[in-house]
């Protein structure tokens, strides 16, 4: 494909260089990658295949069969059951998609990105995102949600050339990142710019048609929400009001979970349920991802990369217990693959061609399903307003 199809031109906004406790609620969690060749744990979750929606403590009946999901419509706000997500639609590049026809999904990484926290590590090559997306199909992955928000160069143009060659559905964000990752100012209107992309077109978008966003993306910060922050899950949670797009929180070093859902769920009023917390992992502390996995939120597990390696091998730790307590239906994974060098260490097919197997071989088939197929079909669909 041409590199660069979709880049901003013209001064576009978009491809500018950019330079308490947690709340309760009626819902519950996610997780990410391991370099291939880690040794395995050795778990096996009994009764993974189908995991009660319980509370912790519950242990998973070993009875029940491989793959099921529990009905939790009674826990409000914990999304679709699984009679009813045929109904709801993922917002993909080239349109919405019945969830059921998702697949197996890479609940977060990056295709295209840019920051100048991050020079010279820039995802910019078409020709090399491509490669990535082919062989993470040659490995059964099916989909894949880009969380690169707005201003950091999403290539969106390019996303749906690319789902268009390679067949793999892919969803775009919009949203904001931390001020950090911005040379300008961003527009003073968050949630209209967030409105407009879920429901009219990215803007900066240059291959025909610009393609709607289905997923809304922020940042919180290090165990704490500053006024940034604030300031943009408050649009975020406008836009999912006025949309019901799914909002999907980086969470600084995997901290401040309590303060993202106290704001988002507690003060304005998102169902957990439409809330994905990313970067769990990178802090492993399994009595915060329980708290966490309470509340109804999913958890979104992502990696690996050299930068977090002294937690990413805390993984199948995180998977394991939160599964054998009952969240199983709660659990995202990712690569979120964000530099040029993690692309050449393995980038985005590590989802399918280690993780996912890994995942199966340790903690059994039925919890991978639910994990890459059923859990994402429920956290992406949405019975959109606009």
């Amino acid at each position: 494909m041409t590199p660069g199809c979709g880049a901003s031109q013209g001064g576009s906004r978009e491809e500018a260089s950019p330079g308490g406790g947690i709340p309760a609620a009626p819902v519950a969690t996610p997780s990410p990658g391991d370099a291939e060749g880690t040794a395995p744990s050795s778990r096996e979750v009994p009764g993974t295949a189908s995991l009660p929606g319980g509370r912790e403590g519950t242990a998973p009946s070993p009875g029940d069969a491989e793959g099921t999901a529990p009905s939790r419509g009674g826990r409000g706000g914990v999304g679709p059951s699984p009679g009813s997500v045929d109904a709801l639609a993922v917002r993909t590049v080239l349109g919405d998609l019945p969830a059921a026809e998702l697949g197996v999904c890479d609940s977060h990484d990056h295709l295209f990105l840019r920051s100048p926290r991050l020079p010279g590590e820039e995802l910019t090559d078409a020709d090399a995102a491509e490669r990535q997306l082919r062989e993470f199909a040659a490995h059964g992955g099916q989909s894949l949600v880009q969380w690169t928000p707005y201003g950091m160069g999403r290539h969106t143009g390019g996303l749906a050339e690319l789902a268009r060659r390679t067949g793999v559905r892919l969803v775009a964000a919009t949203g904001l990142h931390q001020a950090v990752h911005y040379a300008e100012e961003p527009p003073a209107d968050l949630a209209e710019l967030f409105v407009e992309e879920l429901t009219e077109g990215v803007r900066g978008s240059v291959c025909g048609a610009a393609p709607r966003a289905g997923l809304i993306k922020v940042a919180g910060d290090f165990h704490g929400l500053g006024p940034h922050a604030r300031r943009t899950l408050t649009a975020a949670a406008e836009a999912h009001h006025a949309t019901g797009a799914p909002i999907a929180v980086h969470l600084e070093l995997g901290t401040g979970a309590a303060q993202v859902l106290s704001l988002l769920c507690g003060r304005l009023g998102v169902p957990p349920a439409r809330v994905l917390l990313g970067h769990l992992g990178r802090c492993p502390d399994l009595r915060m991802q329980r708290e966490a996995a309470r509340s109804g939120a999913w958890l979104v597990f992502d990696g690996p990369s050299r930068a977090h390696h002294a937690t990413d091998w805390r993984l199948f730790d995180s998977l394991a217990d939160l599964a054998e307590r009952g969240y199983g239906d709660r659990l995202l994974l990712g690569g979120d693959t964000v530099t040029a060098a993690a692309r050449a260490e393995g980038g985005v097919p590590q989802v399918s061609r280690v993780l996912r197997p890994r995942v199966e071989r340790e903690l059994g088939e039925g919890l991978a399903r639910r994990v890459f197929v059923d859990n994402p079909a429920q956290a992406f669909a949405v019975d959109w307003k606009g």
